[in-house]
C-alpha cells in the first residue's frame, strides 16, 4: 500500500512539475518588450551615426524606413531617406526589426593598409623589372 501510494505521489508530483514549470521562466510582455527595446538599442549604437551608416527598418505598425542613421538619442533614433533627406525620428520600442551596415573604424584602417602595401609591391616589382631588364 505504501509503494502505490508513494509512485502516485510521484506521479503526481512529475506531472505538477510539468505543468508549473514553464508559467514559472515565462517572461511578462513589460520584461519582452524591454528586453527588445534594449537589442534595438545596443543595435542602432554599434552601428552609429553617419551617412555611411545604412539602415532598414521596420515599425510594428509594418511600415518600412530605408536610410541612414542621422541622430541616435536616448529614448529614440533619427532615420534620414538617403534620396530626400526627409527624417523620421524613431522610438526604440516602435521598432520591430532594424538591420544595417557599417563598415567599422578596425576594417576600414584594414582596406586601407591593405591598398597600402598593395601599391607599395606594385611600385618595388615595376622598380625590379626596370633594373633587371636594362
Amino acid at each position: 500500500m505504501f509503494r502505490k501510494n508513494l509512485s502516485l505521489f510521484l506521479i503526481g508530483s512529475l506531472m505538477l512539475s510539468l505543468f508549473a514549470a514553464p508559467s514559472a521562466f515565462a517572461k511578462t510582455k513589460q520584461e519582452k518588450e524591454a528586453a527588445s527595446v534594449a537589442k534595438v538599442k545596443a543595435s542602432v549604437a554599434k552601428l552609429g551615426a553617419g551617412e555611411d551608416t545604412k539602415i532598414f527598418v521596420k515599425l510594428r505598425d509594418n511600415t518600412k524606413l530605408n536610410g541612414y542613421v542621422r541622430r541616435i538619442e536616448e529614448d529614440a533614433f533619427v532615420v534620414a531617406d538617403a534620396k530626400t533627406g526627409a527624417e523620421t525620428r524613431i522610438a526604440y520600442g516602435d521598432v520591430r526589426y532594424a538591420r544595417g551596415k557599417n563598415l567599422s573604424t578596425g576594417a576600414l584602417i584594414a582596406i586601407t593598409v591593405g591598398i597600402g602595401v598593395g601599391a607599395t609591391l606594385l611600385v618595388i616589382a615595376l622598380v625590379l623589372r626596370a633594373v633587371y631588364n636594362d
